[in-house]
């Protein structure tokens, strides 16, 4: 157990684990695995695109020339598909079918729409076009991008529609920034596996679940997940061997100041402790630690405070692995609800919010604000902080507000 404890704020921890270095990795990866993937480098366009013009409606392609005195009768020269080419030039009152997206003919300046034609009874190699309108309907060469011009940017997360821009280059592999490896450690004699009996004393572990899933929404990879019972020497040979293959450790429980509070003792033996006590309700208890040359992220083992401290502290870490900012949007919102306790720390509550009307976030109180609850786990959309007081705060008064990701 480490002797003394001196906390420290909120903000003190986050700059902490903001100046800690982080050793960002390339891959190149597949299209079909980079969906949600961060990209690593500028993508520019290898060609004008369209690299033709290509036709915006099916109907049939006329030379700009003869784009008057209707109704008139057309001879039809061939039909154009997707995926075809045209060779040779439209004679006069010649016309060609054409389906959308095809090709357009070099010296066609127009494509008037099928519904715009009749067909010539008995005259299957011509037909009557009865107006024409405003519009070629031809989307020129180059129209939407010039060889060279920039596709995606670098450190943008790409998405089904950017996977999509990509391909239309013809592009089969991206590079990528490499995901954080992140293990997770949940400790405590006293949880059980999902597949066992409930017994007294024991209670399930809930937060092993939630924290691997968070893990995963927060873009990183979990190699691993362990439950171990309260036994110094058997956390510290996991923690050994995790932190080989890893970035990231994140345990769960072990924090305090109790007998078997081991990951205190090894916050204390550690290369550099970064701290171990906050000016924070609820996980003033979190730890956060680096050992050979990896970041031990200790979170409590109260169901809401462990929630709390992922996202505050844990998940910014993450996304900085991939260069990205943490995806909990920072906004001041007004407290709508009163909340009536005083604190000799700042508190982050579990909440919810509204935009309203006027532009501005109104939040409150979403159930309890105990730190072992965890009933409002599902239903919290953000978390907001009260600072410490002698007074409770305010109705109305201005409040820093989280918005959760994923929510």
């Amino acid at each position: 157990m480490l002797d003394r404890r001196n906390p420290i704020t909120l903000e003190e921890a986050q700059a902490k684990l903001a100046a800690l270095p982080v050793y960002r990795r390339t891959e190149e990866i597949s299209i079909d695995q980079a969906n949600h993937r961060i990209l690593a480098e500028d993508v520019h366009a290898t060609y004008d695109y369209p690299n033709f013009r290509r036709s915006g409606y099916d109907g049939y392609a006329i030379r700009s020339e003869d784009d008057q005195d209707y109704p008139k009768i057309f001879k039809v020269r061939g039909e154009i598909q997707a995926g075809a080419t045209f060779d040779g030039d439209l004679g006069e009152n010649e016309t060609a079918r054409i389906m959308t997206g095809a090709f357009v003919p070099d010296n066609a300046g127009k494509v008037i729409m099928l519904e715009q034609t009749r067909a010539v009874p008995d005259q299957p190699e011509q037909v009557k076009i009865m107006v024409t309108g405003k519009n070629d309907n031809i989307t020129p060469a180059g129209s939407e991008f010039k060889q060279g011009d920039l596709l995606i940017a670098a450190g943008t997360e790409l998405n089904p529609g950017g996977l999509s821009l990509l391909s239309a280059f013809g592009q089969s592999k991206v590079l990528v920034y490499r995901q954080p490896r992140v293990a997770l450690i949940t400790t405590g004699t006293e949880l059980l596996h999902q597949c066992e009996q409930p017994q007294p004393g024991k209670i399930f572990n809930s937060n092993g679940p939630m924290i691997a899933n968070l893990v995963k929404e927060s873009g990183a990879i979990l190699t691993e997940e362990i439950q171990l019972q309260d036994d110094y020497e058997l956390l510290k040979s996991n923690l050994k061997r995790l932190r080989a293959s890893n970035d990231v450790v994140i345990t769960d429980g072990g924090v305090s100041v109790g007998d078997f509070d081991y990951l205190a003792e090894a916050a204390r033996n550690s290369d550099e402790l970064l701290f171990n006590k906050l000016k924070l309700r609820p996980g003033s208890v979190t730890t956060a630690f680096v050992d050979q040359n990896t970041l031990v992220m200790a979170l409590s083992g109260n169901p809401g405070a462990c929630f709390t401290g992922f996202y505050l502290f844990t998940e910014p870490v993450l996304r900085r692995y991939v260069d990205q900012a943490s995806k909990s949007q920072k906004v001041t919102a007004i407290l709508e609800k009163p909340y009536h306790k005083t604190n000799g720390y700042d508190k982050v509550l579990r909440g919810t919010y509204r935009l309203a009307a006027d532009g501005r976030y109104y939040v409150q109180l979403n159930g309890s604000d105990r730190s072992g609850d965890l009933g409002n786990l599902q239903s919290t959309t953000c978390l907001f902080k009260i600072p410490h007081s002698h007074e409770p705060i305010a109705l109305n008064a201005e409040v820093e507000t989280w918005l959760l990701p994923f929510k």
